[in-house]
């Protein structure tokens, strides 16, 4: 079963409905897309790298009775290091990116927890910034000073979409879509304008 697959199957519904609340009356959905989790499983494997052969060696020192009190934290550390991969991608499946035409959405219905956080294009940085992390995915930054403890923040509160796919593509049409907004708002200012003198003539 492939990964686009396994979205449809098992979260998609709980992050439609989710989409669905959390749009604006007369807000539209320009482009939406997930994570590319097996890129984040890739990047962070240096864990399976040191996860395994530590639990490998524990197992060796539980045996071979070289120690006793300390077996249990340290097969549960080594546990942590192999599953958090696995933790991370099932994070993956249960979020939704989404640019509207008024805002930048993250949405996730992960572990139980519905959440949706919004960022406004003019809260948005004015150059979009885009990290590669190969495999064809990359972080796009759209805005800085955010909380670090975000997940979807890096340890310098860059925030925005993480290990999105074709992150430039996906950069041109944010872009597009903040222009889009910044030429009606010039447009309705410009119309006010003319309203304004036409009642004042």
């Amino acid at each position: 079963m492939r990964m686009d697959e396994i979205r449809a199957t098992l979260f998609s519904a709980g992050l439609r409905r989710l989409l669905v609340e959390a749009l604006q009356d007369g807000e539209q959905v320009i482009w939406q897309g997930q994570p590319d989790g097996v890129a984040r499983m890739i990047m962070w494997r240096f864990l399976w790298w040191i996860g395994f052969p530590w639990l490998l060696l524990t197992v060796i020192a539980i045996r071979s009775d070289w120690i006793d009190r300390a077996a249990q934290p340290l097969v549960m550390l080594g546990v942590a290091m192999v599953a958090a991969p696995l933790v991370m991608l099932l994070q993956d499946l249960q979020t939704l990116y989404v640019i509207t035409d008024r805002r930048a959405l993250i949405l996730r219905t992960a572990w139980g927890r519905r959440t949706a956080s919004q960022t406004s294009f003019e809260a948005m940085d004015a150059v979009l910034e885009i990290l590669d992390i190969g495999g064809g995915a990359g972080h796009l930054n759209f805005a800085s000073g955010r909380s670090t403890r975000s997940p979807d923040a890096d340890y310098t509160g860059r925030y925005g979409f993480r290990c999105v796919r074709d992150a430039p593509r996906v950069r041109d049409i944010l872009e597009g879509a903040r222009a889009g907004t910044m030429r009606r708002s010039h447009t309705q200012k410009a119309a006010a304008l003319a309203s304004a003198a036409t009642r004042n003539a």
